[in-house]
């Protein structure tokens, strides 16, 4: 960061909310070093963290995906939990997902597991990669055989599954005959009663909950829709 760009930030970015929003439009840009240094000099002037910036921050770190954006999302996870700050699903989803990038698995069975309410779609997806990760296989097919057989009642609210990540399920059981099968049927079943998104996991990370109420956060240049995640122009067809 030049000096004449940090002491900018040091005579105008006084409270939270700055610091968000021009983290937040970085990120919208990409730019995501520039987006971890306006972060860090967040934290050098000691402004006072919310629960936007952590969202933030570990969604920075995440897109970064380097051992060192790692080790600045850990300390800051750490640092928080330590004061008692309350953090938000997201922002633990999105340090889970880095956690799996960078190969730690046990670190993102140890986050994931406290996860309040982990019934999101982002947790759902983040969930089979973490067993996948784990070689768990028969744990991937039970969870994939609850969501195509269980309660189909039009009230209860479905899981729905990443065709990237069933992908990932799909080559990891290719060499397991009995399993194949299974994964087939249960695809099949999950399809049919549109439980599968072509949404990457990357975009269902970053998507923006239907519930937000903030006024930015964490946007794809492409809009999809809340409820199908499907880019709109083609949602709009299916509500």
């Amino acid at each position: 960061m030049s000096k004449v760009y940090r002491k900018h930030l040091q005579g105008f970015f006084s409270d939270s909310t700055s610091f968000n929003i021009l983290m937040n439009m970085l990120f919208i840009k990409g730019k995501y070093k520039s987006a971890l240094e306006v972060l860090i000099e967040m934290k050098n002037q000691d402004v006072k963290f919310t629960i936007d910036t952590y969202v933030l921050a570990f969604a920075i770190c995440y897109k970064l995906n380097s051992p060192e954006s790692f080790k600045i999302c850990t300390t800051l996870r750490e640092e928080a939990l330590l004061k008692g700050e309350v953090l938000s699903r997201r922002a633990s989803c999105f340090a889970v997902a880095l956690a799996l990038n960078q190969n730690e698995v046990a670190k993102a069975m140890s986050i994931f597991s406290q996860i309040m309410n982990p019934e999101s779609i982002t947790c759902t997806n983040l969930n089979i990669i973490l067993h996948i990760q784990l070689n768990t296989l028969e744990n991937v097919m039970e969870i994939l055989k609850n969501a195509a057989e269980g309660n189909l009642s039009k009230y209860v609210k479905r899981q729905v599954f990443s065709e990237e990540v069933l992908a990932k399920v799909r080559e990891k059981v290719k060499d397991v005959p009995a399993l194949v099968a299974k994964f087939d049927e249960l695809y099949w079943k999950l399809h049919v009663s549109g439980q599968v998104t072509t949404c990457s996991l990357d975009a269902v990370l970053c998507h923006i909950p239907k519930n937000r109420k903030s006024h930015m956060f964490l946007l794809n240049k492409k809009m999809v829709s809340h409820r199908t995640f499907q880019p709109l122009g083609q949602s709009l067809l299916a509500e």
